[in-house]
């Protein structure tokens, strides 16, 4: 009887140690979250350019020993659904202005800016004029319906001589209503997704259409030969990483910033682009 229990006690005790031995070495939380960071980077992304330039990222990543896999997306509201749902780790979509608004509206989103990459122009496209200055009184100007690209757009019409604003507003916030001058009596046209203002255009819709470099590229165009007119360089919508509060300090984040500022992918972002999307370097 003895030798029986025995055998039993030292099969519980193997048994114990089997379980002991099936973690990771990452260890976990309440929640059953690891505590130390994995090998492997999910990010999603538009398509073009952000998935692409992802691609070229990869291989030199791959390299420090970190597995980047990329999830495209095609809007501009589910890569952050998904990043809130930990579904991904980080995503490669946004500007900074557009995050803002973003978080404001959801009160679940507490995102952070792990840093900025790239600036997408805004380009003016038109199949019935060839520049601003042909644009006719009255002309009906197709912009999208994403309220965080209307400041933006409005400021580089204003720069382009086309209409004035308020003084003293946050021009990245300002709405049609904020207009004070408009001698061409422009109206403005603000319910297409932006997404399908390639097709709108195409479809020789409205007067002129401002089209976000990703989607116009994405749909064959030619930014600095398509469009009448473009956004300066200088511009302060830079796409980022956005990344849950407090993943800005991981080792792989901080590395995978490193790697989309580096002289490989910005050499990269000006040789595909050819002025279209322009790399930041901080």
């Amino acid at each position: 009887m003895k030798k029986i229990l025995g055998i039993v006690s030292l099969f519980v005790l193997v048994l114990a140690l089997a379980a002991c031995g099936t973690g990771n070495n990452t260890g976990g939380n309440a929640d059953g979250e690891t505590t130390e960071e994995s090998s492997k980077l999910v990010v999603g992304a538009s398509n073009v350019p952000h998935a692409e330039i992802l691609e070229q990222a990869q291989p030199i990543l791959a390299e420090e020993g970190i597995e980047l896999e990329i999830v495209p997306f095609q809007d501009y509201v589910l890569p952050n659904k998904a990043l809130a749902g930990k579904e991904i780790d980080a995503n490669y979509f946004q500007h900074i202005p557009y995050l803002e608004l973003q978080m404001s509206e959801n009160e679940e989103y507490d995102f952070v800016n792990a840093g900025g990459i790239h600036i997408e122009p805004i380009g003016v496209y038109s199949k019935k004029y060839k520049s601003l200055e042909e644009l006719p009184e009255g002309a009906t100007i197709i912009m999208s319906n994403a309220v965080a690209d209307h400041g933006r757009i409005l400021t580089m019409l204003q720069s382009k001589g086309l209409i004035k604003l308020k003084e003293g507003i946050d021009t990245t916030a300002a709405t049609v209503d904020d207009i004070v001058e408009n001698e061409k009596n422009l109206k403005f046209q603000a319910d297409v997704e932006a997404g399908l203002l390639p097709q709108a255009y195409k479809n020789n819709e409205g007067d002129a259409l401002l089209i976000n470099t990703n989607y116009a590229i994405d749909a064959g165009l030619n930014p600095l030969e398509d469009a009448i007119a473009i956004e300066g360089a200088d511009s302060p919508y830079v796409n980022i990483i956005t990344v849950r509060s407090g993943d800005e300090t991981r080792a792989s984040i901080k590395k995978l910033v490193e790697v989309l500022r580096s002289e490989a992918i910005q050499t990269f972002i000006k040789e595909e682009y050819k002025g279209a999307v322009v790399p930041v370097t901080e």
